[in-house]
Formats: C-alpha cells, sequence, structure tokens
C-alpha cells in the first residue's frame, strides 16, 4: 500500500513540479496571416503603394505611341510642359485613381489574395481611401482638360470604366470577357487616341483611323495580357464567384486563349501596317511575336509559376510592336 502511495505522490509531483501547483503552459499562439498589424512605414510611401506605380508604365507608353503617331512629336517635346502634364496625367493622376478606386471596392477579394494591401492591411481606413480617390478625379479631369479638353472627358470616361470593372453590382470583371476588354480599352485605345489629339493638329474620325485600329487590335492582344494577371488570384475569385478565364476554363486552357489572343492581335496589326504600304515595319512587328510565341509553351504547362516572368519578359516586344505601329503610322502623315 505504502508503494503505491509513494507512487502517486510522484506522479502528482511530476504533474505539478516541485512547487505543488501546476507549471504555465507553453503554447504557441496561431497568427493568422491575413490578420497581421500593418507594417509602419511613412505617408509618402503608402500613398505610392496605393497608387501602385508599376501599373502606370503601360497607359503612359500607349499615350507616346500615339503622340508619336501624330506626326507631330519629336525629341524636343519630350522636354515641353503638354508632355510632363500627360506624364503627370497617365502616371500617378488617372492610372492611380483607377487603382485606388481597383482596390477601393476589391478589399474583400484583397483579404484573400493579397490581405497586405492598404485597404484589407487596415494602413488606409475606407474614410481616408474615399478622400483620396475624389481628390485624385476632380486632378486627373482637370490635368487632362488642360492638356486639351477632349482629353478631359476621356479622363472622365476612363474613370467610368474603372467604376464599371470593379464596382457592384455591374463588376465588369465578374463577367469573363468584359472586364478584361474595357481594363485594354482604358489602358490602350484611350491613352493612345489621347496622345495623338494632344499633338495632332487635326482631330477627324478619318484622320484618327489608322491609331483606333492598331489600337483595336493591340486592345485584343491586351485581353490576353490581362487574362496572365488573374492567374495569381484565382482563389479569391473562386470563392467569391468571379468568372475569369483561369475560374471558367481551367489554368491551362486560360493560358492557351490568352497565348492566342497576344498572337493573333499583333499579327493582325502587322497585317494591317503591310497593307498601309510599311512592309519593313510590318515585318519587325511579325518578327517581334516570335520570342513571345516561344515562352508561351512554358506558359502554357505551368500558367501559374510563369505569368510573371512570362509578363516581365514577353511584354517587352509586345509593347515594342506597339511603339513600330506608330512609327509606321507616323510615316504617313510626314
Amino acid at each position: 500500500m505504502s508503494d503505491f502511495l509513494s507512487k502517486q505522490q510522484n506522479t502528482k509531483r511530476k504533474q505539478t513540479g516541485s512547487t505543488g501547483t501546476f507549471p504555465r503552459l507553453h503554447v504557441r499562439k496561431t497568427v493568422s496571416q491575413k490578420k497581421r498589424p500593418p507594417k509602419t512605414i511613412s505617408r509618402i510611401a503608402l500613398l505610392i503603394r496605393f497608387l501602385k506605380p508599376v501599373t502606370w508604365i503601360p497607359v503612359i507608353w500607349s499615350f507616346l505611341c500615339g503622340a508619336v503617331a501624330s506626326g507631330a512629336f519629336g525629341w524636343n517635346e519630350l522636354f515641353g510642359w503638354k508632355f510632363f502634364l500627360a506624364i503627370l496625367l497617365t502616371g500617378p493622376l488617372a492610372s492611380g485613381t483607377c487603382q485606388m478606386l481597383n482596390d477601393y471596392f476589391d478589399r474583400d477579394l484583397d483579404e484573400i489574395n493579397e490581405p497586405y494591401r492598404p485597404i484589407p492591411g487596415g494602413a488606409i481606413s475606407l474614410k481616408n481611401a474615399t478622400l483620396l480617390i475624389a481628390v485624385w478625379s476632380v486632378l486627373s479631369v482637370i490635368t487632362g482638360y488642360l492638356i486639351h479638353p477632349v482629353i478631359g472627358l476621356y479622363v472622365v470616361i476612363g474613370i467610368i470604366n474603372a467604376h464599371l470593372y470593379s464596382a457592384n453590382p455591374i463588376k465588369l470583371k465578374k463577367r469573363l470577357w468584359a472586364g478584361n476588354i474595357i481594363v485594354a480599352v482604358s489602358y490602350l485605345v484611350i491613352p493612345w487616341v489621347a496622345g495623338e489629339i494632344a499633338y495632332s493638329s487635326q482631330i477627324s474620325l478619318q484622320a484618327l483611323m489608322p491609331s483606333l485600329i492598331v489600337a483595336g487590335l493591340f486592345t485584343l492582344s491586351s485581353t490576353g495580357t490581362m487574362t496572365i494577371n488573374d492567374f495569381k488570384s484565382v482563389e479569391g475569385d473562386r470563392q467569391n464567384a468571379i468568372r475569369t478565364l483561369p475560374v471558367v476554363f481551367g489554368e491551362s486552357k486560360a493560358a492557351l486563349i490568352a497565348a492566342i489572343l497576344i498572337n493573333t492581335g499583333q499579327l493582325l496589326a502587322a497585317g494591317y501596317i503591310l497593307m498601309l504600304g510599311q512592309s519593313i515595319l510590318a515585318l519587325i512587328v511579325a518578327l517581334l511575336v516570335i520570342p513571345q510565341f516561344l515562352m508561351q509553351f512554358s506558359l502554357v504547362r505551368a500558367p501559374k509559376t510563369m505569368d510573371v516572368r512570362y509578363n516581365a519578359i514577353a511584354q517587352n516586344f509586345l509593347v515594342a510592336g506597339m511603339l513600330v505601329c506608330a512609327f509606321a503610322i507616323k510615316a504617313l502623315r510626314v
């Protein structure tokens, strides 16, 4: 009996420790990755992050192509006040406004896909985001008007498109092709035509037609590149019933569709430039498709791991083709 009691006492000592009280349990606290506190950064850095500067480049480039196509843009214009306002408009102002609107309306998606964006991460409140969007919208329209009154109207159309793309109940990004198309139009057609209007002495449908056709064909290609951007957010899109191509068709089929769109738009643009009598420039545009085509094999095989690399490399050839087409249109007017 004494042996049994001593064993019981030893067992209790092991459980309670020498002090007779239960020791403090060392439990690891599980912290959800989506709820981590935002990093402390300066207000300027936070604003820049909210405006997403990397997204400005395609819009600035499209405006530049339109300016070149006008036939009145040269090296001297790079240092003029009009070009400075244009960079300000197509970069941090208009593009920045659209990015802020997208973040505002997509905050529920970003909680899943990009939880450290300023709004879902808690760095910017909805009230402050609304105020920034309002101020940036007004500044964008004013800047566009200063360049040319028609461009001020285009800015309004671009901001409306951003609402149509992201805001409920329309939310075109839910409607398969519609979302990518409206973004491609806003990123390519509108700034391209704005660039031509800013520097052209004649503004008419007939004068703008070559630029409208080329920009429209490259919009077809851009619809494909927008699809590649959707691979990073497949999980959140599925949970929120966002019908992107990767969600509807699967990642490999969506990558194949995107590749076909990318190549078709550029080859059609090359064919149009050939019709304009610019055979050498048309050949250059067609040759620029080859490295993109070769990279698309890897993209289709592994779209979710190749999407960033593909856009980082292949996009350079696509935008180079845009500029070549702009020079071809310029040659018609010089």
